[in-house]
């Protein structure tokens, strides 16, 4: 029997779903025995393994003092948060280049033009979100307004940062309300996104007509919390905590790790209210794109959005209603159809069991041959493909140069 400490917290939707793929591990492997007790991020490593021997550890190591402590019992220890790098412990974590090019990629197509950024200043996944974002922005032509909080004192615990953010309220709705119409803001993460949503409630300032805010981890009481529904970027956290488990197994039965960092990709963006929004000066396109995004999953067809505008006194015809659309989305109505019903295709993909006939009469698409060909051509995969594969797509591995 081989004892296994987890120092994950509980008290987060990313380190709930480390535990949630560690425990399926565990329930295919019967020789593995549990020490967990709820803590929160920065908890002591003592308190949490009091008065048990184990043979292995899967960490989120957020202090030198976790690192230390985890050092000083000498034994396998699969690091899952990536702060602090150290040598003896592999690390498994969420590639946050990734996580913010496709923040920057959502919000781009949905034609913000201009962006801003905010985060925790002293927060380590703060910091490389804000470098990626301001990356891939810059490379696409865009330029990026920055706030963060001030850093509390050096190697202080994420929690601490996080927490100082409530004592800046006033500076940040400073920033806020400087920001011009129609800026795309990704935040650090959940908690920053939804105080971000938070204040311009206050201010008054419309979300997404004005602003639309994206943050990072779906963490899906604080997305629905939020005011409006915060959109969210979805982590692998599931897939992470089932392959650490399976990293510490073939450690503890004497299997040599290199020293590597190990990156899995986020899963998707999940659209809420905070970001449902196209920016789009065309009144008849936007008029459009609005009786899309409600009705894509109805059956609709480009007849049907002609329809509709003639209902609203928008009399155009089919080649001039295309001709505005690439214009202004550089795509055909019959394109963003498709894009609203392969998202939520990958939605309930995701987040269902549902066989491909239910999902396709879900969607509005009439057989599940031409779901599958759809998404084929959309995603590259098959359904099934998708659906496996996201639930346990293997890392990518990158060396650390020390």
């Amino acid at each position: 029997m081989r004892t296994v400490g987890l120092i994950i917290e509980s008290s987060r939707a990313y380190g709930r779903g480390l535990l949630h793929g560690i425990a399926r591990f565990a329930r295919t492997h019967n020789n593995w025995s549990i020490v967990y007790r709820e803590s929160m991020l920065a908890d002591s490593i003592a308190a949490v393994l009091a008065k048990r021997s184990c043979n292995g550890v899967l960490a989120r190591i957020d202090t030198v003092q976790q690192r230390n402590s985890l050092l000083r019992l000498k034994i396998p220890v699969v690091d899952l948060r990536g702060r602090w790098v150290t040598p003896q412990f592999p690390q498994l974590i969420c590639d946050q280049k990734a996580v913010a090019e496709l923040a920057a990629q959502h919000l781009i197509s949905r034609g913000y033009r201009r962006f801003a950024f905010c985060g925790f200043a002293g927060a380590d996944y703060s910091q490389h979100r804000m470098r990626h974002f301001s990356l891939a922005l810059r490379n696409a032509g865009y330029e990026l307004s920055i706030y963060e909080t001030p850093a509390a004192p050096h190697r202080a615990d994420t929690n601490i940062n996080e927490n100082r953010a409530m004592a800046y309220e006033a500076e940040m709705s400073d920033w806020l309300r400087k920001l011009p119409p129609q800026t795309g803001i990704m935040a650090c993460n959940d908690v920053c996104g939804r105080l971000v949503l938070n204040l311009c409630h206050k201010l008054h300032i419309d979300v997404p007509n004005q602003v639309a805010v994206i943050g990072v981890d779906n963490d899906e009481l604080l997305c629905d919390l939020a005011e409006p529904a915060m959109s969210s970027i979805s982590l692998p956290t599931e897939r992470i905590g089932f392959q650490a488990a399976e990293l510490l197994a073939g450690m503890m039965d004497g299997k040599k790790h290199a020293q590597q960092q190990m990156l899995m990709p986020p899963i998707d963006v999940i659209v809420r209210r905070s970001t449902d929004f196209t920016v789009v000066e065309d009144p008849y396109v936007a008029t459009a794109m609005a009786y899309i995004r409600e009705k894509a999953c109805s059956r609709i067809n480009v007849d049907r959005i002609l329809d509709y505008l003639a209902s609203k006194n928008m009399l155009i015809s089919r080649s001039t209603l295309d001709r505005r659309f690439q214009h202004a989305l550089n795509c055909f109505p019959k394109d963003q159809i498709l894009e609203f019903r392969m998202r939520a295709v990958r939605q309930l993909l995701l987040d269902t069991t549902y066989s491909i006939e239910r999902i396709a009469e879900m969607v509005g698409i009439s057989r599940a041959s031409q779901l599958a060909a759809q998404f084929k051509r959309y995603t590259g995969q098959t359904p099934g493909e998708y659906r496996a594969n996201t639930i346990m797509e293997p890392p990518r591995v990158r060396t650390v140069r020390r």
